[in-house]
């Protein structure tokens, strides 16, 4: 039998990764330059494999080719690509290909996208958008209050839909616009029940994919150091990149170690140890980061433009960890559990 579509198209995506055979794109291009990239990718794959239909892992090494080429290409498209996989969730047929998705769920007391019924719209404002209007089309919008937290489909036209990025500025993510979004009767329609978005698997199954970015981009922070001559000859960048390696491994072990746990019961959040993985991945990046300045000298940060902008990138990435919050919620969890969870 010959190879889906989707396989062949999937099989030809991961061997332009390889060859590294995309049009370039550094992390200080242009918003234009980001555009041309984005539609380069998705020309090649128009969809990823969905986590938890058994070829999950392959997801994620894809997405975090993508955070170790640029992370604000990857937070493009992994939103996309996490779009896609909701549809999917809510039994929706897929958006044209045509279209590119982002996906809105921040909430916060400047939240007030709202849904109106009668006129099938959204209005109001939503906090922490990010989008290159030149290329990102649709968004998946939460547009509730409470407890209620309804998934709305929305077209991105102007008049009806503006991006007010002029509050962003710090160095990092500048290569995406970040903001509020506010919306005037953009034309909308709901998508699933009102609690879907955060009840379905998929919500927690994707914060693994953010994960998996992070991971890329860290990557290539520490592709610099080993590559540089200090590594081999100062021995104590020599031991910062031993550490750093030891900090990765145990993260990429933990990444298709969940993805298997995923691909073999879909059904299940696996809440616990995605955040446990979130969290984990927040230190390793931030260790990383750390231990490659050290390791490389002022120079990496001063003189080298897209080295420091993905440090830069990074380290406003990962914010979207919670913290100490999961931290505790994980000791939470563990204090409830009956015997010794790290018995081998």
């Amino acid at each position: 039998m010959g190879l889906t579509n989707h396989r062949l198209g999937w099989l030809m995506y991961q061997s332009a990764l390889a060859r590294n055979d995309l049009p370039g794109i550094s992390s200080t291009s242009s918003n234009s330059a980001l555009a041309q990239r984005v539609h380069a990718h998705l020309r090649l794959m128009p969809q990823l494999p969905n986590p938890g239909a058994g070829n999950t892992h392959a997801r994620w090494q894809a997405l975090s080719k993508l955070g170790a080429e640029s992370l604000p290409l990857a937070k493009v498209l992994e939103a996309h690509y996490d779009a896609l996989s909701i549809f999917s969730e809510a039994g929706q047929p897929l958006p044209s290909n045509g279209a590119v998705w982002a996906v809105w769920a921040a909430g916060g007391p400047h939240d007030t996208a709202t849904y109106e019924a009668d006129s099938c719209t959204v209005s109001g404002i939503k906090p922490w958008c990010s989008a290159d209007l030149d290329v990102v089309t649709h968004a998946l919008v939460t547009v509730g209050s409470g407890d209620q937290h309804p998934l709305a489909a929305v077209t991105l036209t102007r008049p009806h839909f503006a991006l007010d990025a002029s509050q962003w500025h710090g160095p990092g993510m500048v290569g995406i616009p970040t903001g509020s979004g506010h919306f005037a009767g953009a034309p909308a329609r709901l998508l699933g029940e009102p609690d879907f978005y955060l009840q379905r698997p998929g919500f927690w199954h994707g914060g693994a994919g953010i994960a998996a970015c992070w991971y890329g981009a860290a990557t290539a922070i520490a592709e610099q150091v080993r590559r540089s001559p200090r590594a081999m000859h100062n021995p104590f960048s020599a031991a910062h990149l031993g550490a750093i390696d030891e900090q990765l491994t145990g993260a990429r072990l933990m990444l298709q170690d969940l993805a298997d746990a995923i691909d073999n019961a879909p059904a299940e959040s696996h809440r616990f140890a995605v955040t446990r993985l979130r969290s984990l991945m927040d230190r390793v990046c931030r260790d990383v980061i750390e231990r490659a300045a050290l390791a490389l000298g002022p120079v990496s940060l001063c003189c080298d433009a897209e080295h420091a902008q993905r440090c830069a990138d990074l380290a406003a990435f990962i914010r979207q960890s919670h913290g100490e919050k999961d931290e505790q919620w994980l000791g939470e969890q563990l204090h409830a559990r009956e015997g010794n969870p790290w018995l081998l």
